[in-house]
């Protein structure tokens, strides 16, 4: 078959521009997002949602509440277990009350009387022997009665210095283990009564929300989704003969029904394994079966939006 006479084609050309040019190369594809699904660490009834869908959220923000009533109680016991802790460790250290101690001294001090009235007794008696006044019964009932109330001084002065002693150090690391044990249970209770309020993680766009205030969200099941601030990814697939002509760093002029001009990507990944049938609403050709996925970097604040349709030029 012959070709067409060269006057022919310059008039198709003049009515209909691009008549005869090679095809331009293009991609198309969509732009993706990675959201951030905002869970609770423990399970709970939604007593409040502080935000609504479309907010712009900072980060540290709060977010959503859940029930409090069970942690507040718990922190309430950790609290007083720590304190009964302290007050029980501070008491081994410090010994005796001051109280306790002067009834132990007034002990002391009644026993040394009864010592020294002992002792005056029992030196009288033996001068009155000799002259036969006292008998040796009585001579041995007061020396036994002063060896007696000697006793009883050794014994107050053993209980008072024990009572000024500090517990024996077996007491004293038990009790600081213990203290130690509830201070740790009382900040896990403070720990865990402050993730009943979740914060947001990054700023952004709050895009769904999941649950309403007062159902019940269980662990991980995520409240809400936020579409964070920062670069977009365009997703797009890349014909078997042209992916050996692309590499990471490539950029890309991209366009679509509603882009400002002068939009650009950069190629970020490029799959090494092919996909044999790409999405089949953004082939522009399905005569291509041999496909890769391709990813590319679009600068903030171009305006567009996750899941819009793309298309993509290698830069001239």
């Amino acid at each position: 078959m012959s070709t067409l006479p060269g006057w022919i084609i310059g008039l198709v050309a003049a009515v209909f521009p691009g008549f005869g040019a090679a095809p331009e190369t293009g991609y198309n594809g969509y732009i993706e997002a990675d959201y951030i699904y905002v869970a609770a660490t423990s399970a709970g009834r939604l007593s409040e949602i502080a935000v609504r869908e479309g907010d712009k959220v900072a980060p540290g923000q709060p977010l959503f509440r859940l029930d409090e009533g069970a942690y507040a109680a718990a922190l309430a016991a950790a609290t007083a277990q720590v304190a009964a802790a302290a007050a029980n460790l501070d008491n081994l250290q410090t010994g005796a009350r001051p109280e306790e101690i002067a009834v132990l001294r007034a002990a002391l001090a009644s026993a040394e009387a009864q010592r020294q009235l002992a002792a005056s007794t029992l030196e009288r008696s033996e001068r009155l022997i000799a002259s036969g006044s006292a008998t040796v019964a009585q001579l041995d009932a007061q020396r036994a009665a002063l060896a007696a109330a000697k006793a009883q001084v050794a014994q107050a002065v053993a209980q008072l210095a024990v009572a000024e002693l500090p517990a024996r150090p077996a007491q004293r690391a038990a009790a600081e283990a213990a203290l130690r044990a509830a201070e740790a249970e009382a900040e896990r209770a403070r720990t865990a009564l402050a993730e009943r309020v979740v914060a947001a993680p990054a700023a952004g766009r709050v895009e769904k929300l999941y649950f309403d205030p007062g159902e019940v969200a269980g662990i991980g099941a995520p409240v809400l989704s936020i579409l964070p601030e920062g670069p977009l990814t365009v997703l797009f697939f890349v014909p078997e003969s042209d992916r050996p002509k692309l590499a990471p760093g490539a950029t890309f002029l991209l366009s679509c029904d509603t882009c400002p001009p002068g939009l650009t990507a950069t190629l970020t990944r490029l799959a090494a394994s092919p996909q044999y049938t790409p999405p089949v609403i953004y082939s522009r050709d399905e005569r291509t079966r041999l496909v890769y996925r391709a990813e590319a970097a679009l600068a903030a604040g171009s305006g567009l939006m996750p899941g819009q349709p793309v298309t993509l030029r290698p830069w001239p």
